[in-house]
């Protein structure tokens, strides 16, 4: 990146709770200028300084109304994060947890939450970063995903759709790379490891002993934002805890997770 953190404006997806709440306040945190969205962003836990923006990812109109917000109000945007993923809901329906089901017994609602709400979204959201990076010819796309090697070894941790989602956000990073490496644009699909999220506390049946806060993954986008090297990760995907050893960053309780194989 050629500009400083403290000059540098991000735009969160899905900021509202989990993984995007933390992200969000781990750069507001480092000076960053923060554009945080989601449905019910304005009754997320985010600090004062970050600018909430109510938005459904799966209206383009409201996708596009987030974007001109920022335009008008910033003038420029140096960080997409996309984290806007509705596959984390309902893991418990009727008393049962079905988030780990196989295929055949999936509701069709987790598909459209998993690969339309999630994936597209971070379609359209990077369309309409990489059109306002493109003549500063500076910029980084941080697409959330996850270590789906390390899914398909643990079944229980995951489900078919999910894995599906995960493959279909990595090729969006690595093509999407390959187009925007010309014009001096990052994109990187980070993994975190299993995450202490508002859901995966309440679904009360993970292993949490190598678990990571959602500021983790905030404190490993800060890292990458801040390296002047960045495009050394460009069409790749890294894990947090592989960041945290190589930028020398902890998590909140000054712990760093193990790497996931």
């Amino acid at each position: 990146m050629t500009s400083t953190i403290t000059t540098q404006v991000a735009v969160v997806t899905g900021a509202s709770r989990g993984v995007g709440r933390g992200v969000a306040a781990a750069l507001a945190h480092a000076g960053v200028t923060v554009y945080a969205s989601g449905r019910t962003i304005e009754k997320a836990d985010l600090d004062p300084s970050i600018h909430r923006v109510t938005c459904d990812h799966s209206d383009d109109a409201a996708v596009a109304r987030l974007f001109q917000r920022v335009d008008a109000e910033s003038g420029r945007l140096d960080l997409l994060v996309n984290n806007a993923w509705g596959g984390y809901e309902r893991m418990v329906e009727n008393g049962k947890f079905t988030w780990t089901a196989p295929f055949w017994e999936q509701s069709a609602w987790r598909w459209d939450a998993m690969m339309g709400a999630g994936v597209r979204a971070a379609f359209v959201a990077s369309q309409l970063a990489a059109r306002r990076m493109l003549p500063a010819k500076r910029g980084l796309i941080v697409n959330i995903s996850m270590n789906v090697s390390y899914w398909a070894a643990r079944k229980q941790i995951g489900n078919l759709i999910y894995g599906l989602s995960k493959v279909a956000t990595d090729k969006l990073t690595e093509f999407s790379a390959v187009e925007l490496e010309p014009h001096g644009i990052t994109v990187v699909s980070l993994y975190p490891g299993l995450v202490r999220t508002e859901a995966v506390l309440a679904a009360g049946v993970f292993d949490l002993s190598n678990s990571e806060s959602p500021e983790f993954v905030g404190r490993a986008i800060v890292a990458l934002a801040t390296d002047a090297d960045v495009a050394r990760w460009n069409g790749k995907s890294v894990q947090t805890a592989e960041l945290a050893r190589i930028y020398s960053f902890t998590d909140i309780d000054g712990r760093v997770p193990a790497v996931l194989s």
